[in-house]
């Protein structure tokens, strides 16, 4: 009996044979793949898949550097005196960037080195990796959730009281309430737990994690708590000698129309911020659209960089959040069967029977238009496509021998439906969510070509 190791090379397979006897002194053994590892290695070895990977990391890459690419705000912009001296820059375009544009850059930046480290030197696997920073990017959406509900619970406060204008007062409260918030948030056992499960990542990144995501989030969010607005006049400036300006790529924002339409804030056109003669000298001069405009004078180009943001987001979280349902619905039915798969199928055939896009157009018309809204709606009712095919796995799985040893063994139960029984099963789940995806950007198109999207919201 012999087999191979990738020891030393020998002949075209560049592997080394080793005896039966060695096996069993351990010489020779390989380390085995977890299910997701081997898995992925299986995905990375077909074109189709790679060129869908590809297109997935361009629209990501978009969705979160769209503000850096397209807007209407300089990168860098000098004011100039009367002789044409520059007495003071600034960069209006890291001014006006929102706490969702910073927490997704800084998020990114971090992430995709930390995964594309090697083993030897991150000291742990990809898959623990990978699984650390879902934690860590739960518990800051969390937090952010938790923040911008507190924003609006006190916005009316705010008014009661006259707290004073953003400033370094409204800054000292906002970060008080911001810390308190992400302090709550860390401390949350599930969270805690689900972190702590990761035993090969060392525990003092785990709680230096916890705690720097806590700041960084409640910091961030505080500082950009009321967002000023937003005003394109620059341009014109450059354009009258005022000042000069550095723009991004595509310098203009999906809300900023053309010259010869409005500026912000809307209702004030050039012509009342220049005068008749001096609009009708400039309007239209250095004004380039790659794509050409909308009906508003938009830029069309800048609309689909942002528009990337909106259709990942709505399809990645809407999907996850009906995976997560459906998921662990569908594994208590497969697994206890009886009456618990009775009464839970009762509750999918009632969801099933819910028509997902009048639904959405009745939330748009009595709800706040938002896009977390449309995500938790579409979410809390197209689980049920995953939780049958998890249901119906498990049925098969439940009898098999290894979940009988894992019972006899007395592991908990959420180690075995999810640990053991779940990687065995899922795999119809995730071809099954892939179309989900698509069908949640789809309806998030249909409702936005009905004019019930969010407000100044870019749609593909």
């Amino acid at each position: 009996m012999a087999t191979t190791t990738p020891d030393t090379p020998e002949s075209h397979l560049s592997e080394k044979r080793v005896t039966g006897v060695q096996l069993m002194q351990g010489i020779g053994h390989r380390e085995s793949k977890g299910f997701w590892e081997e898995a992925w290695a299986y995905v990375i070895r077909r074109p189709g898949a790679i060129f869908g990977l590809a297109w997935l990391a361009i629209i990501a890459f978009f969705a979160v550097f769209s503000p850096l690419l397209a807007s209407g705000h300089p990168l860098i912009y000098r004011e100039l005196d009367a002789n044409g001296d520059v007495f003071r820059t600034t960069s209006p375009l890291f001014k006006y960037l929102t706490a969702t544009d910073i927490l997704l850059i800084l998020f990114t930046l971090f992430a995709v080195p930390f995964m594309a480290l090697p083993k030897s030197i991150a000291r742990t696997g990809r898959g623990d990796r990978l699984r650390w920073l879902m934690g860590i990017s739960a518990q800051a959406g969390l937090t952010f959730a938790l923040i911008k509900l507190a924003h609006y619970l006190l916005v009316p406060l705010e008014e009661r009281f006259e707290w004073p204008s953003p400033g370094p007062d409204e800054f000292g409260i906002h970060l008080l309430l911001a810390a308190g918030i992400g302090v709550i948030v860390a401390a949350i056992p599930f969270l805690i737990a689900a972190i702590d499960h990761l035993k090969r990542v060392p525990q003092p990144m785990r709680l230096v994690s916890v705690l720097l995501v806590a700041g960084v989030t409640g910091f961030v969010v505080a500082d950009r708590w009321v967002q000023p607005l937003a005003q394109f006049e620059y341009r014109a400036e450059v354009k009258q000698g005022n000042a000069d300006a550095v723009f991004t790529f595509v310098p203009f924002s999906p809300t900023q129309g053309s010259t010869s339409g409005q500026l912000e804030p809307p209702g004030v056109t050039i012509e009342q911020a220049l005068g008749e003669s001096d609009a009708a000298e400039l309007s239209g001069v250095d004004d380039v659209y790659v794509l050409g405009t909308n009906s508003l004078g938009q830029d069309v180009l800048g609309h689909m960089f942002y528009a990337c943001r909106l259709s990942i987001s709505i399809g990645l979280v809407s999907t996850g959040i009906a995976v997560f349902i459906g998921v662990t619905l569908g594994a208590l039915m497969g697994y206890f069967g009886g009456w618990v798969d009775f009464f839970l199928y009762r509750l999918v055939e009632i969801f099933q029977s819910i028509p997902v896009l009048f639904l959405l157009i009745v939330a748009a018309a009595v709800l706040p238009r938002s896009t977390y809204i449309m995500m938790a709606v579409i979410g809390c009712v197209t689980w049920t496509s995953a939780a049958r095919f998890i249901r119906a796995e498990f049925f098969k799985l439940r009898s098999q021998d290894f979940v009988q040893s894992a019972r006899a063994v007395g592991l908990p139960l959420r180690s075995v439906l999810f640990k053991h029984m779940l990687p065995n099963g899922v795999t119809p789940v995730l071809v099954e969510s892939s179309f989900a995806i698509a069908a949640a950007i789809n309806f998030e198109a249909v409702l936005s070509f009905l004019g019930l999207s969010p407000a100044d919201q870019s749609s593909w």
